[in-house]
């Protein structure tokens, strides 16, 4: 059946189950891992979730899931397993991508300061769309570069044009905490939230104007927002009544051709 665009509450498996085969382009959202967050009790079926996002993503469509591991004495691997569970069930595991975080405050005694998490991105077959994030590049203009170097290790240099831009590494940094994740002070009254400029990146990279975002888990409605900052499409899903309460509010004031 057709599905209204918006914020709903409701259990995600079951809500899916109720949506269109094959009509997302694009799914941003982070489960509740590992148990490091309390989310009022409600569990976390992780294998049927991952099921229904296949069936309702559209043939070439995105599932961006990140994701980290807890960290007890070594590192769980939930991620892991998850990630090749996906695969198991159709996926392709287009890219690993890693959310570095700039301020993270959790360090070890025994090892490095963790300061990051997984970002899997699944692709439905080929992507059906790339906009590459580009950023400038400390030289630009013609300049000789080493070209076909053979096995005498000898460099051969031919003049080329250097570009202004270039595209993004994998590795994306984000400030986190109030002002860095968001300027929505409501938002943090969810124990878990990703920066609304990692759900826009994503959302500017893998969709067009009016294409339809999904957040199976959105909690405080941060792809939801960002979804309708850039003019698409969105349907947001939490069983939680107090997070959907949020993330409505954060949504307040923000105008779109498509609403």
């Amino acid at each position: 059946m057709a599905i209204k665009e918006g914020f709903f509450i409701a259990d995600c498996v079951e809500f899916m189950n109720g949506m269109d085969a094959g009509i997302v382009d694009l799914t941003v959202t982070s489960p509740p891992y590992d148990n490091l967050r309390h989310y009022e009790g409600y569990s976390f079926d992780f294998e049927n979730i991952a099921k229904q996002l296949y069936r309702v993503t559209k043939q070439g469509g995105i599932v961006v899931w990140v994701v980290g591991d807890k960290i007890n004495g070594g590192r769980t691997l939930t991620s892991f397993r998850q990630g090749l569970f996906f695969q198991e069930i159709g996926f392709q595991m287009h890219d690993v991508m890693i959310y570095q975080k700039k301020n993270t405050p959790f360090m070890r005694s025994n090892a490095y300061t963790n300061c990051y998490e997984f970002m899997f991105v699944l692709s439905k077959g080929k992507p059906n769309i790339f906009n590459p994030l580009k950023t400038r590049t400390a030289r630009h203009g013609p300049e000789m570069l080493v070209h076909n170097k053979g096995p005498d290790g000898i460099n051969k240099k031919v003049l080329k044009e250097l570009k202004k831009e270039k595209t993004r590494t994998n590795i994306w940094q984000y400030a986190v905490g109030l002002g860095g994740t968001t300027k929505d002070r409501i938002a943090f009254q969810h124990p878990a939230v990703f920066p609304e400029k990692l759900a826009e990146d994503h959302i500017l990279s893998w969709t067009n104007s009016g294409d339809l975002v999904f957040d199976p888990m959105c909690g405080s409605g941060t792809t939801g927002k960002m979804a309708l900052k850039n003019n698409r499409k969105f349907i947001g899903v939490d069983i939680s009544k107090e997070y959907i309460t949020i993330a409505k509010k954060r949504i307040e004031g923000i105008t779109t051709t498509l609403l």
